[in-house]
């Protein structure tokens, strides 16, 4: 019996299986840049950049209402849309046709893409438009501001998140301050230009449209 030492035969490379698994990374890597395409990087990270859109020219909207505004705008192809209170007293639009348009963003006749963001100051339907839009108290620290003829809601907002704050019907009919942004500060404590160093802070209120006593 001779000896023979069995050799398996040599295996042939599937030359076509690895091309495909060459083009598939290609086109991963061609993918991943293409997503990275519009975003640009600077001292302080990555930056998205807004491109594309249609050259358009903004409509009016002031007078709409918020609802009209709102599909006017859309109609133009403009649907980067938000709007907020005049009043500035941060109350949400949460029923469009309640509201109408007192100011806009972006100046009527104005030509720009399509992708640019709109934004709608808005009133109540009752209500009459400011001269200006307003704005809610900025937050404080050192000293504290005069809140008199403010909305609760951005008072509050305006303090510390740890400020212990009392609320009361400056009208003595006791009745509850449920929705803050409906009720306005008609006295407080302690006075503006108070150094603040954590004490309690009081507000007198009556609803707006009422007189303070």
């Amino acid at each position: 019996m001779s000896n023979s030492v069995f050799t398996p035969p040599k295996r042939k490379r599937d030359w076509r299986l690895l091309g495909a698994v060459a083009a598939g990374v290609l086109v991963i890597g061609g993918s991943a840049s293409a997503c990275r395409a519009d975003t640009t990087t600077g001292g302080g990270g990555s930056t998205t950049t807004t491109t594309g859109g249609k050259a358009r020219t903004v409509p009016a909207f002031v007078g709409m209402g918020l609802q009209s505004a709102q599909d006017a705008a859309q109609k133009q192809g403009f649907h980067s849309l938000t709007s907020h209170d005049s009043l500035g007293r941060e109350r949400h639009q949460i029923l469009d046709r309640d509201w109408k348009v007192c100011s806009q963003s972006v100046k009527a006749g104005t030509t720009t893409s399509t992708n640019t963001r709109l934004d709608f100051g808005a009133v109540k339907l009752d209500e009459t438009c400011p001269a200006k839009d307003h704005s809610a108290p900025a937050q404080v620290a050192a000293k504290m501001p005069d809140f008199k003829g403010k909305s609760v809601n951005t008072a509050r907002d305006a303090l510390a998140s740890s400020t212990s704050i009392t609320v009361k019907d400056a009208s003595g009919k006791g009745r509850y301050v449920l929705v803050e942004s409906n009720w306005q500060v008609c006295s407080q404590k302690p006075p503006a230009g108070t150094k603040l160093s954590g004490q309690p802070v009081e507000f007198s209120v009556v609803k707006f449209g009422e007189s303070c006593p």
